[in-house]
């Protein structure tokens, strides 16, 4: 009798594998999934930027591009409405969606196994790059990891992959959303290995530089490729003061980016929920467009910030207006957050950076008279990055591909984010008990 039953139960441990088992075998299956799901995220980001472009010139009567970062061009009274506008609809929007419907996770607890709802996730993705587009100061690159991650997920289920591999696919293909978006497929790779999986094997790093790759080709035939940081002309060879810089700009840069984190984190953790957002958020309008009336850059992703510090000009006035972009764009960024938008930190990070690194280079330069604004912006921008998400690969492989940077700048880049790493690595823990917020 005893026999009789532990048959049938072996046989069904045994359909149980067959049916687990990937429809192509384990490798060939996940080949597979990063060809094709690559390629959809790739044309997905393409959209996606095309739909920003669609949205600024709607709302501000301007796509930004390398003549026009920013709306500096566009009336004051129509940044203040577009923005105004633009988080109102939203926040009646997001409202409904937190709500009244299944919740969109985060790409990290979707890596880890939470499942991401199909259309509510579709329409938390659009929303973001509508406050974005709109004039919301806020990064604009987690929607296509969202929407990596969707892919991802369902790819996996249908070709039947086991949990463990099923983690590595959702983790890859949601880093190929950044590299579509941005045309960056290092900075794709490093992602998905340095922050979300903390993978490096041959096969992790294999796979998603293949699905990163192919996301940032594909993406380019829908939506074009252009630089999208103009640092003008810089010399590759690089000089013992800009070592030196990049040992400053690392410290200095290092401590702003463990507090900018610290920041993004408590709002985030505090971030308004419930009927709270239906106010919190069009109020974050309001304030953006008053600060934008004397500060228009501090509207969007970031770009508009960062480019006035990548073409800023060695003059002792220009950094007041360094050190006020820097402080509006941090401010406002977080704001934004804590009023309750979703959206990313990475280019607000990247602006804060670029301005510290160039208001520092106006000093530097005014004592040794070389190198060019634009290195000392991109040292700066890649440092606090580094910091301001303890990932100095990713951090340094964006910033480098977006500016389209000489291959040799990443020796005082490395530099740079070596020591802003330390420092963050130092402080962070501090802040942390000194400030203890919810997990980034």
């Amino acid at each position: 009798m005893a026999g009789m039953q532990t048959e049938p139960c072996g046989a069904n441990a045994a359909d149980d594998a067959k049916r687990q088992e990937p429809r192509f075998g384990r490798l060939p299956s996940l080949i597979i999934a990063v060809t094709v799901i690559g390629m959809l995220i790739g044309v997905a980001a393409g959209l996606l930027t095309l739909m920003l472009y669609v949205v600024e010139h709607a709302f501000l009567g301007y796509v930004e591009g390398d003549g026009q970062p920013g709306p500096f061009d566009v009336p004051a009274w129509r940044r203040a409405i577009s923005v105004f506008v633009g988080l109102s609809i939203a926040a009646f929007a997001w409202w409904l969606l937190r709500t009244r419907t299944a919740r969109v996770p985060s790409v990290k607890k979707a890596v880890n196994g939470e499942r991401m709802p199909l259309w509510q996730t579709v329409v938390h993705v659009l929303l973001q790059i509508f406050i974005v587009g709109t004039g919301a100061s806020i990064g604009r690159e987690v929607a296509p990891r969202e929407l990596g991650a969707l892919f991802g997920q369902r790819f996996a289920h249908w070709i039947h992959l086991g949990p463990r591999d099923t983690r590595t696919l959702v983790a890859i293909t949601a880093a190929a959303g950044l590299a579509g978006v941005y045309n960056a497929p290092l900075a794709g790779t490093f992602f998905a290995t340095e922050i979300l999986l903390a993978d490096i094997s041959v096969e992790a790093v294999s796979l998603a530089f293949g699905c990163s790759a192919l996301a940032s080709w594909m993406a380019s035939l829908v939506k074009g490729t252009h630089v999208f940081y103009a640092i003008g002309h810089v010399d590759g060879l690089f000089t013992s003061d800009l070592i030196g810089f990049a040992v400053v700009a690392g410290l200095v840069c290092g401590l702003f980016g463990s507090l900018f984190r610290r920041g993004s984190s408590w709002a985030e953790s505090h971030r308004s929920s419930g009927m709270a957002i239906l106010w919190t958020l069009p109020l974050a309008g309001v304030l953006t467009g008053v600060v934008a009336i004397w500060v228009p850059q501090v509207m969007g992703n970031g770009r508009a910030t960062a480019q006035l510090a990548f073409s800023s000009v060695a003059e002792w006035s220009a950094v007041a207006v360094l050190l006020l972009s820097f402080a509006a764009k941090a401010v406002v960024t977080l704001l934004t957050i804590r009023a309750g938008a979703s959206g990313g930190v990475l280019q607000p990070g990247i602006a804060l950076g670029a301005s510290m690194g160039a208001s520092m280079g106006v000093c530097w330069m005014m004592v040794f008279h070389t190198n060019s604004m634009g290195v000392y912006a991109l040292i700066g921008a890649c440092a606090l990055l580094a910091a301001s998400q303890k990932a100095p690969l990713m951090a340094m492989c964006l910033v480098m591909e977006l500016a389209d940077a000489p291959l040799n700048l990443f020796v005082p880049v490395g530099c740079a984010v070596a020591v802003a790493g330390l420092v963050s690595s130092v402080l962070s823990p501090r802040l942390a008990a000194w400030h203890p917020c919810g997990k980034h």
